[in-house]
């Protein structure tokens, strides 16, 4: 095949899962269970195969190329991928970098699933998904060879394909394949595998069910759904890349011990590369201060790993109230444009708006109407879009019984938003009680959302976002058009390599380890630098921590983009400090930590974090920065069409 010098990889369902730099690296642990050598005491190697690659970025130039090897040593097979030496094609990375992407002696005794992709324009190629959830990154074979390595693994280990997706290939699956396939899988127990090495793996209880009753995961409590867990049926999942990882996210007191400390690993030895940015920006200012911290702030002084220039020292300003509708006049011309747009952001910024005047100003923050739309265009625009919105609804709604059985991704979506409204926001009136119009009203946006957007489709989380939007935009194709525009920003959170959220994790850990380097030690000692604590945080935007008034007034302050695009990762930055001195001095552990920021939901003072959050903001300046890669969310897109990767691939 022709190289080009831009490998399009925007039909590549996981191509994002290789720009997680280092993601490979979480392996090594696995490094002691087999050596690289060919000439390891009793090793066979049954496989090999050259000019398998990795692709970093989604340039084939920028490649690197290794060899995959499956070696048998026992009863165990397993799967290494090591780099050429001194033959990296890419030379933005080290050899150090290229290192981080080594596979070392997996057993297949702890692979879950692998699928394999043959893309309309490109390369075959395999994601490996582990027993914990996690993926590695996607191995492309160049010069084809992927069928002989299916073929060898079959001839060793239990290997079946999956019944309703006959490019997924089953390991370790001792129960009914028909019962069991991969799109049934879900955060399930921790159990051994029979006649296999004694390695922890996640099974779950099978089901040939299509309407049974699904666990209420992906932004539930950690702490409140524990007793629940084992005893409730759970529904069908077609995206267990995407799926499982959102459960051992959300649920990750149940992983074992060998998934938090692999991830870990991932963080720890991709802190001296990782997601870095394209371009460095020169700072003109001092990057580094002291941040004495609030009164109320548990405690003691940041202890910064680089002196900050004293002169650069800026406190959060006080909060001021809220937007009205008389001031909002002075910021419009006659004819309704905004004036001074730069001027408005920032008066939201520390004020927050009315609620009777959020309906307005929601739609061009969302970047629904534009700043410079006058009121003619902004109502014009609204007729043109009811009509837009009507068009693409009427996609679904045309959908006839007889159709729907033969449409799985049809059925699944609807049933999964379904049962996802009714549990939404429930104790506000708005929402609350049997058959009501407004949750009709959910599950119909969500629907036309998941037509609209059909690669990503509906995940769960989904419907926080959208909640507040129909609250106050009470309209049905406003809030749509509105959560259109929120998820060209958040949509990557659930992507269903999670890249998204990585990035954004990856980024609040370089920020702690700069703005409070005591907690980040801290974290760092106790294999804690994952920050999968924080997950919830990052995918619905605080929705669950906070009352529903105070996350519609942190919402629109995120929405002006003031000071930083990420002022949520400051939050977050904020919210740990606070709470530093009660984490480090009850010497929290994972699973301590992970119910105690949860416990945390009600209990956050939005107006004092956000005045730290501020205060993070701008005294990190241009090296806070340079801590968060380019394209994390909610940056705005760059419509190149690589904005999602697939979430569902039409077979």
């Amino acid at each position: 095949m022709q190289e080009a010098e831009l490998h399009d990889l925007s039909d590549d369902a996981d191509y994002a899962a290789s720009q997680q730099e280092g993601s490979a690296s979480m392996m090594r642990c696995y490094s002691s269970k087999l050596s690289t050598s060919s000439e390891t005491e009793g090793a066979e190697i049954v496989y090999l195969k050259d000019n398998v690659a990795i692709h970093p970025t989604q340039y084939a130039s920028e490649r690197i190329s290794g060899r995959l090897k499956l070696i048998k040593q026992g009863s165990t097979l397993f799967m290494t991928w090591i780099h050429y030496k001194g033959q990296s094609m890419n030379a933005k990375l080290s050899e150090k970098d290229r290192n981080l992407y080594t596979i070392r002696a997996v057993p297949f005794a702890d692979v879950r699933s692998i699928r394999r992709h043959t893309p309309a324009l490109g390369w075959q190629y395999i994601i490996v998904v582990l027993s914990s959830g996690l993926a590695l990154p996607p191995l492309y074979f160049y010069n084809g060879g992927v069928r002989e390595f299916l073929t060898t693994i079959k001839q060793h280990v239990f290997l079946v394909r999956s019944v309703e997706d006959t490019n997924v290939f089953l390991l370790n699956d001792f129960q009914n394949p028909l019962q069991r396939t991969l799109s049934s899988l879900e955060l399930p127990r921790a159990v051994s595998i029979p006649s296999m090495p004694s390695t922890p793996v996640l099974a779950r209880e099978s089901t040939s069910h299509e309407n049974q009753e699904r666990t209420d995961v992906g932004v539930s409590d950690v702490s409140a759904s524990i007793p629940q867990y084992n005893g409730r049926r759970r529904q069908k999942f077609h995206d267990p890349a995407r799926d499982i990882s959102i459960q051992v996210l959300e649920k990750f007191s149940f992983v074992t011990k060998f998934a938090r400390e692999t991830t870990s690993q991932l963080f720890r030895e991709s802190h001296s590369n990782g997601f870095r940015p394209l371009e460095r920006r020169k700072s003109n200012q001092s990057d580094v201060y002291s941040h004495k911290p609030s009164d109320d702030a548990e405690g003691v002084a940041v202890q910064s790993p680089v002196e900050f220039d004293k002169l650069s020292l800026v406190w959060g300003k006080p909060r001021q109230p809220p937007l009205g509708l008389e001031e909002w006049a002075t910021f419009l011309d006659s004819e309704g444009r905004v004036v001074d747009s730069k001027a408005l952001r920032k008066r939201i910024f520390y004020g927050g708006i009315e609620h009777k005047l959020r309906k307005e100003v929601w739609a061009i923050l969302l970047g629904y109407h534009t700043y410079e739309s006058t009121y003619a265009e902004r109502k014009h625009q609204r007729s043109i879009k009811k009509i837009e919105y009507e068009t693409i609804k009427s996609q679904w709604q045309s959908i006839s019984p007889a159709q729907a059985k033969r449409f799985t991704k049809f059925r699944e979506r609807k049933g999964l938003i379904e049962k996802d409204v009714v549990r939404t926001d429930k104790s506000l009136s708005f929402y609350d009680g049997d058959d009501n119009p407004n949750v009709n009203l959910l599950r119909d946006i969500l629907l036309t959302y998941s037509f609209y957007n059909f690669d990503l489709g509906y995940c769960q989380g989904m419907s926080d976002l959208l909640s507040p939007i129909l609250f106050v935009m009470e309209d049905e194709s406003e809030s749509f058009w509105c959560f259109v525009a929120l998820m060209e920003c958040l949509g990557p959170n659930f992507n269903r390599d999670q890249s998204g959220l990585h990035s954004q994790l990856f980024a609040l850990s370089k920020l702690v380890e700069l703005l409070d380097n005591p907690l980040h030690n801290y974290f760092k000692q106790n294999d804690c630098l994952n920050y999968f604590f924080c997950f919830r945080w990052m995918l619905i935007q605080f929705k669950r921590e906070l009352e529903y008034e105070k996350t519609m007034r942190l919402w629109e302050v995120l929405w002006t983009h003031y000071l930083s695009e990420h002022i949520h990762l400051y939050v977050s930055v904020a919210i740990l400090k606070r709470y530093r001195g009660k984490i480090i001095g009850e010497q929290m552990d994972f699973d301590t930590l992970l119910r105690f920021i949860n416990e945390l939901s009600g209990r956050i003072d939005l107006d004092a974090t956000l005045r730290d959050a501020e205060a993070l903001c701008i005294c990190a300046g241009e090296k806070g920065a340079d801590c968060i890669p380019p394209g994390t969310p909610p940056s705005l897109p760059v419509d190149n069409g690589l904005l999602y990767s697939q979430q569902d691939e039409v077979l």
